[in-house]
């Protein structure tokens, strides 16, 4: 793991690591971008990010997902909460993620707040950033392009 930021405070007794200003942070092909990232190993090693936006920006991330040489995911909030241990992303409060096949994005979902499970590509879309959707709580919108089967051919 790399990380770039203008400042870093650690405590080892609790095993956290909080990340300040213009973070950036490398794992193999997973990139995160944002104003601040607290993260914390359990006792079983595993780690839980939280990613907290720049004043007036997004937190963000990209990742290749399993399945082709070149799937993505990408998303976007002013927070995000990431488990290593269950691999469930949180995205809280102007949401958005992308699936990408190369540079052309297969779906897009948007709302206040996106629940997605990495290991089941399951998306769970709601217009409150409390996670539950809520009558008169705004709306979501999903963009789902259709499947291409390779074994047609184009």
């Amino acid at each position: 793991t790399r990380i770039e930021a203008e400042q870093m405070v650690y405590d080892d007794v609790k095993q956290v690591k909080t990340f300040t200003g213009n973070v950036v942070l490398t794992r193999g092909t997973l990139l995160i971008k944002a104003g601040k990232v607290v993260l914390t190993t359990d006792p079983a090693g595993y780690e839980f990010a939280i990613l907290y936006a720049a004043p007036g920006q997004l937190a963000s991330f990209r990742q290749k997902r399993d399945g082709g040489p070149n799937l993505w995911i990408e998303g976007q909030a002013e927070r995000i909460e990431y488990s290593e241990k269950t691999e469930i992303s949180k995205l809280f409060t102007r949401a958005h993620m992308q699936r990408m096949d190369g540079p052309r994005v297969t779906d897009e979902v948007n709302g206040e707040f996106i629940s997605y499970d990495s290991r089941a590509e399951f998306y769970s879309v709601n217009n409150t950033n409390t996670g539950e959707s809520k009558p008169g709580g705004g709306r979501i919108t999903a963009i789902i392009q259709p499947r291409v089967d390779s074994s047609k051919g184009q």
